[in-house]
């Protein structure tokens, strides 16, 4: 074995038990290390002290991570992860680009196609939370984009391997309580309705950013926190469906369900693309805490690795994209924005699970904050998706 494959080794075996420990019900964690994890995660680079994407790789490797998330199509990344199995999402947020059918296969056959299928990307999301901001134009971009990327697959023979998203905020529901209630705001419809379309058509997924976080920190006072951290609690009963809830996330994605169907789609599957927890905040973030933080997270990987489904689709595993696997410390904004990892840069576990402290091993190259990844989560309202 040489020297890199030793680092490698060295450095991400002695970050496994804590994650696993964390991560899961912990009744045999041989076992657990031996089945791949049913989650994804977000891999962010906006940063100037992350590791180098080969020791990321033998990293979630040897926590049988098998589907990550990038904000874009980092050659780095894509090439460190070659020959592991690991399945991609990749994406591109130059709309305007993508709409320009050249352009948008050019990007295929330069981002995309080299890699494959060394590197198993399944999936391209256009744009992020797009229908979320005030830009019209990239609203009015957003479908085009969408189908010139698909029709690049389809032309390059690659459409049976890559499917097109985009990921949504969950603030485009303009209710969301009851879940049976739930419907999208007005003014997108003129969007939404023919994406949801472009979906069915394509048979990809519908991608929901859902933090249970902003809620809570927003109203403290009236949400509950066992409900938002999935802890026990008594539940909310939906009075159309006679369903229970006890968690808000679970609740936000049966409301996306019941927002498609109102607009005539029972067609297409929802997933989260992105939640997570912050586990600091300032003075005003009430609820980031490193405590908080490890119950959600801890909880819903504890469901997912349950093959749990929502009470509306109980048969259909939530599927899920952790936001995010390290803490990323030139993200602006407030200081939870640099608090959601699941790592310090350094390779310790975030969270105090009783282990002794992990330490990062030399690296090949220094990793710099080269990524798209997505500068805030405040807009934004994390299995990786099986796409």
């Amino acid at each position: 074995m040489d020297l890199c494959a030793v680092v490698l080794s060295s450095w991400s075996s002695s970050l496994l038990l804590p994650l696993l420990l964390l991560f899961l019900s912990a009744n045999d964690v041989t076992s657990a290390a031996a089945a791949p994890l049913k989650f994804g995660i977000n891999y962010g680079q906006i940063g100037n002290n992350l590791p180098h994407p080969t020791q990321v790789s033998g990293l979630l490797q040897s926590l049988s991570v098998n589907r990550v998330k990038l904000y874009d199509a980092d050659p780095a990344v894509l090439a460190a992860f070659a020959g592991t199995g690991v399945e991609f999402i990749v994406g591109n947020e130059d709309l305007r680009n993508l709409t320009d059918a050249r352009k948008a296969r050019a990007w295929v056959e330069q981002h995309v196609q080299p890699f494959l299928p060394a590197t198993r990307i399944t999936c391209v999301t256009v744009g992020n939370e797009v229908l979320s901001g005030k830009d019209t134009v990239a609203m009015q971009s957003l479908l085009p984009a969408m189908q010139s990327v698909h029709q690049a697959l389809v032309d390059l023979g690659l459409a049976g391997q890559v499917n097109v998203s985009t990921a949504h905020s969950v603030n485009i529901l303009a209710s969301s309580y009851p879940p049976s209630a739930g419907a999208f705001q007005e003014d997108l419809a003129q969007y939404i309705q023919p994406l949801l379309n472009f979906h069915a058509e394509i048979g990809s997924p519908f991608l929901i950013n859902a933090y249970p976080f902003f809620a809570y920190k927003a109203s403290p006072g009236s949400v509950s926190l066992p409900y938002v951290l999935f802890e026990p609690n008594p539940g909310v009963r939906d009075p159309n469906t006679n369903l229970t809830y006890d968690n808000m996330l679970y609740a936000q994605i049966d409301a996306v369900y019941a927002a498609m169907k109102a607009m005539g789609h029972a067609d297409i599957t929802v997933r989260i693309s992105e939640t997570g927890w912050p586990s600091k905040g300032d003075a005003d973030e009430v609820g980031a805490t490193l405590q908080n933080a490890a119950a959600y997270n801890g909880n819903l990987m504890k469901r997912i690795a349950a093959g749990q489904g929502t009470p509306l689709k109980p048969d259909v595993p939530v599927d899920v994209f952790v936001f995010a696997l390290f803490n990323e410390d030139m993200k602006p904004g407030p200081v939870s924005e640099r608090n959601y990892g699941l790592f310090y840069p350094n390779g310790t576990p975030v969270y105090n699970v009783g282990f002794d402290r992990a330490s990062l091993s030399p690296s090949p190259t220094t990793s710099t904050s080269s990524s798209s990844s997505k500068p805030t989560v405040i807009n934004k309202v994390l299995n990786f998706i099986s796409l």
